[in-house]
């Protein structure tokens, strides 16, 4: 779980998220199963979450906070 405040740190944890919860590019045609394959490091888990008008209204520095969530495999 990650809660990042401004738009910059919230690309830079977006960007390495998806890029663990995917799996490595292998070439086509290469001689491997399925059990064989690199799996992913990550799992994300649900979507981003934002603060509710209420959480807003009693915290106002809570307004640009972004929650991410991200199982580790």
């Amino acid at each position: 779980m990650v809660i990042s405040f401004h738009s910059l740190e919230d690309r830079i944890v977006k960007n390495f998220m998806r890029n663990e919860s995917i799996a490595d590019d292998l070439p086509k045609g290469l001689p491997l199963r399925a059990d064989q394959l690199p799996k992913p490091k990550l799992r994300l888990v649900g979507k981003p979450v934002k603060p509710s008008a209420a959480e807003i209204g009693a915290n106002p520095r809570a307004r640009s906070a972004v929650m991410r969530v991200a199982e580790k495999l």
